[in-house]
């Protein structure tokens, strides 16, 4: 059984860890301002919380840490301890991703998907590469990306 000061430090550091506003989040809203680009944050009224929206092309894209959302990587890696909790807990996330694309999808929104992956560790993409895709896709009527790592 875990004492009080195991589950006060496990609930500072789970509260520690960022949901939106992340590194590869920040990258991929700069470099798509530069390019003139402007989005809506986090849109509580679309399935998912898309990270960004850009209404005028009908384009929502989430930008997905490997880990939180069991992406087949080198960046992802199944806990050691408490595995049934972090098995439920990331498999529900999967789930969740699944119904809000298929919503988003439905409700005519195009979809892009971020991987970390593509922007760090050891399979990244060149970035300028990486955002030329993004920005392609964003330009194009295709209805679905897919962006991750070598």
């Amino acid at each position: 059984m875990a004492d009080v000061h195991d589950i006060a430090t496990r609930s500072r550091n789970m509260a520690a860890i960022k949901g939106s506003h992340t590194k590869p989040e920040l990258l991929i809203r700069k470099a798509l301002h530069a390019a003139g680009f402007r989005y809506r944050l986090h849109a509580k009224d679309l399935p998912g919380k898309p990270d960004l929206v850009l209404p005028r092309w009908q384009a929502v894209i989430f930008v997905h840490g490997c880990f939180w959302h069991q992406h087949d990587c080198h960046l992802f890696k199944w806990p050691a301890t408490r595995e049934d909790f972090w098995r439920a807990k990331i498999g529900r996330n999967a789930i969740n991703d699944d119904k809000a694309v298929r919503a988003l999808h439905e409700a005519g929104w195009r979809v892009g998907v971020v991987w970390e992956c593509a922007l760090k560790g050891r399979t990244r993409l060149d970035f300028t590469e990486a955002m030329q895709r993004l920005i392609a896709w964003i330009l194009s009527d295709e209805r679905a990306i897919t962006i991750r790592g070598l």
